[in-house]
């Protein structure tokens, strides 16, 4: 696709575009200083207005105006002098000396030694060795002076410019790509008929962004910056607005945690106090309590008991001071883990324990769908999508999710549509209404869930299989702290005679988290079944395989394409069920390829193409565990074939390539011929489809009884 050509002034246009929507929608919010900004910035002249734009837009804070060649621009020294005389460009000064050198070319840096006369200096230095050089022995007056130092200038004073752009896209941004993304069609924005300010307080809007700029300089994880963060958090502007507090809250616990690895802990138990989120009054109770601090430890996990934060909060006090001060020896945690059910699984299946569950529920009758947390995320979103994002909400075009989410004023923002929407949950008739908003806003940009997990009859499933009140009661604590509630829901949810389950999946060695845990009591407190499944693997008799063999026009997948395809299922280590079909690869088979499969282009002329057999053969699949000699090869042509079809292929693989030579170690040779030789196996039609299926077929046969025989000998010995 070519994209589309930038006008000259397309920077300055939307720079442009930003100033007037954050002078029109925050005036009450802007400080003097912001306002002298934009006046100093409307009286530059237009070389001036485009130079800052540009680099601002560019990386860094360090530029050698040589590198200026914009044709945007006419008159660049006189545009460069403005700036200079405005305070937002300025010469390098002995701060930015690290930068100055790392914009310098390698080649740059050894002529500036030279001729400073650093004989030492070697060419095989590498660039970060040559930083090393100046930063250590060179002054920087003198590498200045012999690198080019005049030629650079410092963008500067960028802080109103950055608060301006807080305020639009609602995050600390200082460049405007957003703006190219959404032109050059990259990027969908929200083309709602009017937004509303994120902040209507001023003190509010400074203090988000404060804590907001602080997260995101703790990314470097340099101590400088995290010595400095603790100043900017002791010393902190005032939190007016329950999102301020979690923002300094996040800060406060990420520079705690920081500095607790380091032997701090007095340090972080200092900045947890500060905080008060329930990150960091976990952290506070864990360390005062390791402290030997137990009273304080104990007065805590009271409070946080007696008046939780959160569900999840309130499942950590809890558990914690059972365990603590009431004499318990096991983790809530871990004891509900040891207490779940145990659900047998092929241990062809590890990796994707969720998807071996899954295939045996569906063998007892169930119907599976893969929920965890987008199918609860679609729920809420589709449900309130008016009050999220038809009710003036969003805060710019480049918003997905309402403030009101963020802040946790949702739910009495709206407690009249709230009330009404959760009533229609309980007496049944949500599902009209949502199947409506799917029709009507599909596709449109949101922050809430993806279109393209939008399962509509998993909602219906949902929506008629569960009980109402249920329904209503954890959509009701959506509302309330939609960002607590958008994780930790069970993997899969299951329907049989008319009602729902939930079923979160544990294979060996997993730990249920905290979130999960309170997801499940949510659920199960709301008349919704939910439980814990936990996987056994071995070998599973039940388990379905689907023995694949592939003929293609060549060997690559991305060129070629099959002519023939076979496949035998397999169950307790029998042949139930075979597809086949010849296919049309649409070009021709070469004669090399013909001579060694017989398969000719006068046979597949007439046969049909892979999309008219796709769905047959999935159907075939069904919850078959995929299985060819060589399995990359056939898994990998067909993955290829249904990606064609914009269809996901994907199975667990079992080759009996590799197999063989696990469970058989040995012979000479694995390929199918010599082990079928080996093995005395009928192999017929070599290098057809399906008589190579049958005869791998025969090979899985083999190593699943050597499966079978393993497991066996070690319980044998156990019991005896």
């Amino acid at each position: 696709m070519k994209l589309p050509v930038l006008p000259v002034y397309y920077y300055l246009d939307h720079f442009t575009e930003m100033l007037s929507f954050v002078e029109t929608t925050y005036g009450s919010v802007l400080a003097d200083e912001h306002r002298a900004f934009v006046a100093r910035f409307n009286g530059f002249s237009q070389d001036a207005r485009c130079l800052l734009i540009r680099m601002i837009n560019r990386r860094g804070a360090i530029f050698n105006s040589g590198h200026f060649r914009y044709e945007e621009i006419s008159n660049l020294e006189r545009a460069l002098a403005d700036l200079h005389a405005a305070g937002h460009a300025r010469p390098l000064r002995d701060a930015d000396y690290g930068q100055f050198l790392a914009c310098l070319p390698k080649a740059e840096l050894l002529k500036g030694a030279k001729v400073a006369g650093f004989s030492g200096v070697r060419t095989s230095w590498s660039k970060p060795r040559l930083i090393e050089f100046f930063l250590t022995g060179v002054p920087f007056s003198t590498a200045f002076e012999h690198c080019g130092g005049h030629r650079f200038v410092a963008l500067d004073d960028t802080g109103p410019v950055e608060f301006l752009l807080y305020l639009y896209f609602g995050k600390t941004e200082d460049d405007l790509k957003n703006f190219a993304l959404r032109d050059l069609g990259i990027l969908q924005t929200n083309k709602a008929s009017s937004f509303s300010a994120r902040f209507a307080d001023g003190d509010e809007a400074r203090s988000c962004f404060h804590y907001s700029r602080l997260l995101d300089s703790l990314a470097t994880k340099s101590i400088n910056v995290h010595r400095l963060a603790v100043v900017e958090i002791l010393g902190g502007p005032h939190c007016p607005s329950e999102y301020a507090a979690d923002l300094r809250g996040r800060a406060a616990c990420e520079v705690g945690q920081f500095f607790e690895k380091l032997g701090e802990s007095e340090l972080a138990r200092q900045l947890y106090r500060v905080g008060l989120s329930a990150d960091c009054r976990e952290r506070l109770v864990r360390l005062s309590y390791g402290a030997g601090e137990k009273a304080e430890a104990e007065d805590l996990l009271r409070e946080m008991i007696d008046d939780p934060a959160s569900d999840e909060e309130f499942t950590f006090a809890s558990d914690f001071y059972a365990r603590k001060f009431g004499g318990r020896r096991t983790g809530v945690c871990t004891e509900v883990l040891r207490s779940a059910s145990t659900i047998t699984v092929d241990d062809t299946y590890r990796g994707s324990p969720e998807a071996g569950v899954a295939g045996v529920m569906r063998r007892k009758g169930f119907r599976v769908i893969f929920a965890e947390n987008t199918l609860w995320q679609s729920l809420f979103g589709l449900l309130f999508w008016d009050e999220l994002f038809e009710s003036g909400q969003l805060h710019s075009g480049f918003d997905r999710l309402p403030q009101c989410l963020k802040d946790r004023r949702f739910s009495r923002q709206f407690a009249e549509q709230i009330d009404d929407k959760l009533g229609a949950v309980r007496s049944g008739n949500a599902l009209k209404q949502l199947l409506k908003t799917v029709a009507a806003k599909w596709g449109r940009p949101n922050g809430v869930f993806a279109w393209d997990h939008v399962d509509v009859e998993a909602l219906r499933l949902l929506l008629t299989g569960a009980s109402n009140d249920g329904l209503a009661a954890i959509l009701r604590k959506m509302c309330d702290d939609f960002r607590a509630m958008r994780d930790g829901f069970p993997d899969l949810m299951m329907a049989k005679d008319g009602e729902v389950s939930f079923i979160e999946v544990k294979a060996e060695g997993d730990v249920i988290r905290r979130n999960q845990l309170t997801r499940l009591r949510q659920l199960a407190n709301a008349g919704i079944p939910a439980e814990i499944g936990r996987v056994d693997y071995r070998f599973d008799p039940n388990q379905d395989y689907v023995v694949v063999d592939i003929e293609t026009t060549g060997g690559w997948a991305s060129s070629d394409r099959i002519t023939e395809i076979g496949a035998v299922r397999i169950r307790n280590h029998q042949v139930v069920g075979e597809w086949h079909s010849l296919l049309n690869p649409q070009r021709l088979i070469p004669s090399k390829i013909v001579q060694l499969t017989g398969i000719t282009n006068e046979m597949v002329r007439e046969a049909p193409l892979f999309a008219e057999v796709a769905d047959s053969f999935m159907d075939f699949m069904g919850d078959g565990i995929f299985v060819a000699h060589n399995v990359n090869f056939d898994y990998g042509f067909l993955s290829s074939e249904f990606g064609r079809l914009e269809k996901r292929f994907r199975f667990p693989k079992v080759c009996t390539c590799a197999g063989m030579r696990r469970r058989f170690p040995g012979h000479k040779s694995y390929s199918l011929g010599n082990l079928c030789k080996a093995f005395d196996i009928d192999l017929k039609d070599h290098h057809r489809a399906l008589s190579d299926a049958r005869a791998a077929a025969s090979l899985l046969n083999l190593m699943n009884a050597k499966r079978q025989e393993s497991e066996i000998e070690p319980a044998c010995s156990a019991a005896a």
